[in-house]
């Protein structure tokens, strides 16, 4: 598989039969051969908690699904260096979500200080440190407010899969529904965010 298939855009969802933490180091063995089907299963079922945690971290949605898509390479690339004898499957690949996630974060401060630097260099307004907090403050309210706009289900299944690292598979266990239904509403109810925060797909 080339990087282009790998990084297909996120999807979310998990896969049946991938029998859990033992299932999915298995997994990870077979795509480490190159093994494409393994691979896509490994992204259905790791792909919801991986955009959870980069979410909780980066705090924007466009640029959470590029740290998902970008550590979902990264497992396609690296499968081999998965030690079964160093801790589970789903730690190892969080935990390469969490570095990405962090990266990005600390690119996006490193950017903003270049920034706050030439400003000052060209004599500009002092950095304001109240209007930043301010502004992240707004943005979490924004947030809040679109979650507002879901269905009471949609709220539930975007809350549970995005913020607590629920795979699809274990949201519709929690909510006693069909997968089918999951992914419907995760579906629906993030299309709706995204409208509510004017991000483009």
């Amino acid at each position: 598989m080339n990087d282009r298939r790998a990084a297909r855009p996120w999807k979310g969802g998990s896969a049946p039969g991938t029998g859990g933490a033992a299932g999915l180091a298995d997994l990870l063995t077979a795509v480490a051969r190159g093994d494409r089907e393994a691979f896509e299963r490994v992204y259905d079922e790791v792909s919801g908690p991986v955009y959870g945690l980069a979410l909780r971290i980066v705090r924007d949605p466009a640029q959470s699904e590029e740290v998902a898509q970008e550590v979902l390479v990264d497992v396609w690339r690296t499968a081999s260096r998965y030690d079964p004898g160093r801790g589970g499957a789903m730690a190892w690949i969080m935990t390469l979500a969490h570095r990405r996630a962090v990266d990005r974060v600390r690119s996006a401060q490193a950017s903003a200080e270049r920034e706050e630097r030439a400003g000052r260099a060209s004599a500009g307004p002092a950095y304001d440190v109240v209007a930043e907090n301010v502004q992240a403050r707004l943005e979490r309210e924004q947030v809040r407010r679109c979650l507002s706009t879901l269905t009471e289900t949609q709220r539930e299944s975007v809350t549970l899969a995005y913020y607590a690292g629920y795979t699809y598979r274990e949201v519709a266990a929690l909510l006693k529904v069909p997968l089918g239904t999951i992914k419907t509403r995760m579906r629906d109810g993030l299309i709706r965010l995204r409208d509510c925060l004017g991000v483009n797909p």
